[in-house]
C-alpha cells in the first residue's frame, strides 16, 4: 500500500483513528471539579444502558440502573484515592496494562484495515515461504521380512506379483496418499520421506530403509512444493497481512511518540542502533 510507504502521513492518519476510536469506546472519566466533586453525567448513564442492554439482552430496571451508577461512583472514590495515595507509581502490573491498551488501540486499527487484492497479492509475493505448500507423495510399500533377498522380491514385484503375498506382517499401513514429509517421516521414521523422493514415479524401485527394517516402494504420484494462488489461500493471507501491518504501525507509533521526549540514557548503556556498531 502506498499509506505504508509514507510514514510521516501514515502516522499522522494513525494517530487520529487511535485517539479518535479511543475516545469513542472510553468516554472521559467522570468530571471533576476544584471541589472534589465527582458528577455523572448522562452520557455516563447511557453508555452504563447500552453495557447493560449488551450483556442481558434488555434495558436495566430503575433499580439495576441506580446499582450501576453507584458501582461506578465507587469506581472512581476508590481509583481518586488511590491516586492520591499513589498507589498507581511504580505498579509494574498497572504500568503492563496502561501499555497493553496502546498495544491493543494499534492492533485494532491494523485489524480494521482492508487491504486490495493488490495489498494481498503483493503480501504473498514477498512472503512466500510462509504459505508454500509442501511436497506430498502418494505410494505403496513393502517391508521386507528378515531374510528376504530384496533383489529377488523387487524382481517379483516388477512383474507384477501381489505385495500382500510377499510381506509378512506389518503394523504399517501398505500406502498413503497426499503425505507430506512431516506424515511420512512420523509414521516410518525421519528420512524415509526424504528416500522416497529419490524413487521413480509408477515403478517399484529399493530397498529404502525405515526405522523398522527394509522396504521396497512404489511412488504412484509426486507432488512437489508449491506457492498457492492467492485464491487458494486468501484468508491465510489477510491475518497474515494485518498481522504485519499491526507490528509496522505499532512501530512507527513508538518511533513517533518517542521524538516528542528527549530520552535521557546513562553512558553504560548503548544507544539504540550502537550496540552492533
Amino acid at each position: 500500500m502506498r499509506l505504508l510507504k509514507e510514514p510521516l502521513f501514515h502516522f499522522l492518519l494513525l494517530g487520529l483513528a487511535i485517539f479518535g476510536w479511543y475516545a469513542w469506546l472510553n468516554p472521559p472519566d467522570p468530571e471533576a471539579d476544584t471541589d472534589g466533586q465527582i458528577v455523572i453525567d448522562a452520557q455516563d448513564v447511557e453508555r452504563l444502558e447500552a453495557q447493560f442492554q449488551g450483556t442481558w439482552r434488555r434495558p436495566p430496571t430503575e433499580d439495576e440502573l441506580a446499582a450501576l451508577v453507584e458501582s461506578m461512583v465507587r469506581e472512581e472514590v476508590l481509583v481518586r484515592e488511590a491516586k492520591a495515595l499513589g498507589l498507581d507509581q511504580g505498579d509494574g502490573v498497572i504500568r503492563n496494562r496502561l501499555s497493553q491498551k496502546m498495544s491493543f488501540l494499534t492492533t485494532s486499527v491494523a485489524q480494521s484495515m482492508v487491504p486490495g487484492d493488490d495489498d494481498l497479492a503483493a503480501h504473498l509475493e514477498r512472503h512466500p515461504d510462509r504459505f508454500v505448500r509442501s511436497a506430498t507423495l502418494e505410494f505403496e510399500q513393502m517391508q521386507l521380512p528378515e531374510g528376504t533377498d530384496p533383489t529377488a522380491t523387487l524382481a517379483a514385484l516388477k512383474g507384477g506379483a501381489d505385495p500382500g503375498t510377499l510381506s509378512g506382517r506389518s503394523l504399517l499401513p501398505p500406502a498413503m496418499q497426499a503425505a507430506g514429509e512431516r506424515t511420512v517421516d512420523a509414521t516410518f521414521g525421519r528420512g524415509f520421506f526424504a528416500q522416497l523422493v529419490q524413487q521413480p514415479v509408477g515403478e517399484w524401485a529399493g530397498p529404502v530403509t525405515s526405522g523398522y527394517g527394509p522396504h521396497l516402494v512404489r511412488v504412484l504420484e509426486a507432488r512437489p512444493a508449491e506457492v498457492p494462488t492467492l485464491d487458494q489461500v486468501r484468508d491465510s493471507v489477510l491475518l497474515d497481512w494485518r498481522r504485519e501491518t499491526s507490528e509496522t504501525l505499532t512501530e512507527a507509533q513508538i518511533e513517533g511518540l518517542k521524538a516528542q521526549y528527549e530520552i535521557v540514557l546513562p553512558e553504560s548503556v548503548a544507544q539504540p542502533g550502537e550496540a552492533n556498531r
